[in-house]
């Protein structure tokens, strides 16, 4: 007789298995060839990666390139690992749908960085932001939702993180890097900050 704490359950298919962040990389690979090739527009693009990094299950990142060709990949560093924005002696404002890196790094130097993630596309349930202000102001605005982080050191500089906990199931968000005779801001609220309206 079976204990009632040991009941079977079915087993779980292929497609009912979770999906590693290998997987997501798989297909952001064929959305990428697509948008490239024009099957997708930036637009159709930028709404399916979102739903490749918010799948859960194998089974959901199918439909997602059901109508496209498969590619093939070469082994190595996948495009979204790294990405890098920086500001020198100017004012860059970047925002609305863009894709961050697993690992981004942002730089201003005797310049003004002004990033907004909360409409980006992250990929991963954790990414990393290597911020570097020397002379420079760099403000970056998290999902409200996020789960921040907070490595940063500062010298002779000002930093004002907003880090701690987001709601149950947001991004985590390691912030790591430097502050030096400058200023780096990460806020939840545009209002913290005043980030100008970026379409």
């Amino acid at each position: 007789m079976t204990s009632p704490h040991l009941v079977p359950h079915a087993p779980a298919t292929d497609l009912d298995l979770r999906a590693s962040d290998a997987d997501r990389d798989r297909v952001a690979a064929v959305l990428a060839e697509a948008l490239a090739t024009g099957r997708l527009t930036s637009v159709e693009h930028a709404d399916r990666l979102e739903a490749t990094y918010n799948s859960v299950t194998v089974g959901e990142l199918v439909p997602i390139t059901r109508d496209l060709p498969d590619v093939t990949t070469t082994s190595g560093e996948p495009a979204i690992a790294r990405q890098e924005v920086n500001a020198v002696f100017s004012k860059v404002i970047r925002g609305g749908r863009w894709l961050a890196g697993r690992h981004t790094t942002l730089n201003a130097t005797f310049g003004a960085l002004i990033v907004d993630l909360s409409d980006a596309v992250l990929p991963g349930r954790e990414i990393t932001l290597e911020v570097n202000s020397r002379f420079g102001k760099l403000i970056v605005r998290v999902p409200e939702n996020a789960h921040v982080i907070d490595e940063v050191g500062a010298l002779f500089a000002k930093r004002s993180i907003s880090g701690g906990l987001g709601a149950e199931g947001g991004p985590v968000i390691r912030v790591t890097g430097q502050a030096t005779f400058g200023k780096i801001i990460i806020a939840r609220e545009r209002a913290d900050w005043n980030l100008p309206h970026v379409p």
